[in-house]
C-alpha cells in the first residue's frame, strides 16, 4: 500500500511540474512574416513525422508483446 501512495505521489508531483514549466504558446504565424497568401500553419510548421513513425512503432511493439502474453497465458 505504501509503494501505491509513493509511486502516486511521485507520478503527480511530476504532472505539477511538468504544468509549472511548460512553455508559453507560440505567436501568431510562429514568429515569422507570412508568405504571399499567408500560408504558414500554425506552429510554423514544424515537420512531426519522425515522432509520429516513433509512436505508431512503439504502439505496434506494444500491442504485439499484449497479443503474445495473452496467447501464451491462454494456452497455459
Amino acid at each position: 500500500m505504501k509503494r501505491n501512495i509513493r509511486i502516486t505521489f511521485i507520478a503527480a508531483a511530476i504532472a505539477i511540474s511538468a504544468g509549472l514549466y511548460a512553455q508559453t504558446p507560440p505567436p501568431p504565424n510562429g514568429g515569422n512574416n507570412p508568405t504571399q497568401d499567408g500560408s504558414i500553419p500554425v506552429g510554423g510548421g514544424a515537420p512531426i513525422a519522425g515522432g509520429v513513425g516513433i509512436l505508431l512503432a512503439l504502439g505496434t511493439a506494444y500491442g504485439i508483446k499484449k497479443v503474445y502474453q495473452f496467447n501464451k497465458n491462454d494456452n497455459e
